[in-house]
């Protein structure tokens, strides 16, 4: 009696590859005899679904079962049928499973999705962080750094072997760098024993860099540093990474920047800012102040009469420069009024007098207008608390 592959799997006969296999995977997880010990109808079942699977998996199988049956596989239409020996799956139906159980973890045990491991291999990719000073952020700047890499083999030219012929195909696992073993239900890969997973071999294997083809060394680079860099900039240098194995094609080498922090100037974008204290006297009286630049020079800066702490005065086109274009940022600079220290006895005297006209009941709003804003918020604070 012909068998419905597709009602084993409870699916429609429209059912797409993608809808078939998941439909299978649910069902051979629930039936598996691992998750279903000692009970013959559980894996009774796991056979019939596995049976099923590898029909429909496969296209032709699938179009020769929809117009033909499952007599199509039974030895029925001729010697061994379409499928061959030991039913469809030629294994008793432990291919299926095991294709299933490849999808799921093949990246971990390296199966077939890896593809072929040997031969030539690219080189990795390298990363070096190069730490620069602002200043050289601004002007830009040609530098020389020293690179640990995996350089090819001068000695066999990157190929691996004494005698320049490369390597053969291991013949033990035709060059996948892996061998299957089929143990009950399932399907397990160890690395190949012969070229301990490279696919290839080396029968010569050059002494100086031992069949890799490269060997470690300091590469001195020069790197341009570009005007208006800031940190976490990335400057790749194609093919200056590691080489390849066996001759393969050499990596890149990525440049991280990373700018040191400043003593004067703090850094925002192509902004800059700097904190500049100003004696009492010249924040209240005005006056012209001299500030530093990044670029190495002075300017002045007016300060108007009654500066007070955190005002911010901006010099134009006196910041950074601005990565790719001939433009600069701004300077900000933020007045920090400081209080007078160290005073001798005429000096204290003077504010003393002076602290006297300001805290006069004609002089505290005119002097100093936030503190008689704030004891006045202060007093009617105060009034409130008493209604």
């Amino acid at each position: 009696m012909s068998k419905d592959f597709y009602k084993t799997l409870g699916v429609e006969q429209s059912a797409s590859a993608d809808e078939i296999k998941k439909a299978y995977r649910k069902l051979a997880m629930k039936y598996h005899p691992d998750q279903n010990k000692d009970n013959p109808e559980a894996e009774a079942k796991f056979k019939e679904l596995n049976e099923a699977y590898d029909v429909l998996k496969d296209e032709q199988k699938r179009s020769a079962y929809d117009r033909y049956g499952s007599s199509a596989f039974d030895g029925s239409m001729g010697a061994g049928g379409f499928g061959g020996g030991g039913g469809p799956g030629g294994m008793g139906g432990a291919g299926a499973f095991s294709d299933i159980f490849e999808d799921m973890f093949g990246d971990f045990m390296g199966g077939r999705g890896g593809g072929r491991r040997g031969g030539p291999q690219r080189g990795s990719d390298l990363q070096y962080t190069l730490e620069v000073t602002m200043k050289d952020a601004y002007k830009g700047k040609d530098v020389t750094i020293k690179v640990p890499v995996n350089d090819t083999c001068e000695t066999c030219d990157g190929k691996g072997s004494a005698d320049g012929s490369g390597s053969t195909t291991c013949s033990t696992c035709d060059g996948q760098g892996r061998i299957r073993q089929q143990q009950g239900f399932f399907t397990v890969e160890r690395t190949c024993p012969t070229c301990a997973g490279a696919g290839t071999i080396i029968k010569d294997p050059c002494k100086a860099c031992h069949g890799q083809g490269r060997v470690q060394k300091n590469k001195n680079l020069k790197v341009r540093i570009p005007a208006g860099v800031d940190t976490g900039r990335r400057i790749r240098l194609s093919g200056e990474g590691e080489a390849g194995v066996q001759g393969g094609p050499k990596g890149d080498l990525y440049v991280l920047i990373a700018v040191k922090p400043h003593k004067l100037f703090r850094r925002d974008g192509p902004n800059l800012f700097c904190r500049v204290p100003i004696t009492v006297t010249r924040a209240a009286l005005g006056g012209d102040v001299e500030v530093p630049t990044i670029e190495g020079k002075a300017a002045r800066v007016k300060i108007p009469p009654g500066t007070q702490t955190g005002q911010t005065f901006r010099l134009k086109g006196k910041g950074m420069s601005i990565l790719g274009s001939d433009q600069l940022g701004d300077l900000y600079i933020e007045a920090y009024v400081e209080t007078p220290v160290n005073l001798n006895k005429e000096q204290q005297d003077l504010l003393k007098k002076l602290d006297k006209d300001f805290m006069s009941k004609s002089g505290g709003n005119k002097h100093s207008p936030e503190a008689s804003g704030f004891f006045g918020k202060v007093k009617e604070f105060w009034d409130d608390l008493k209604d």
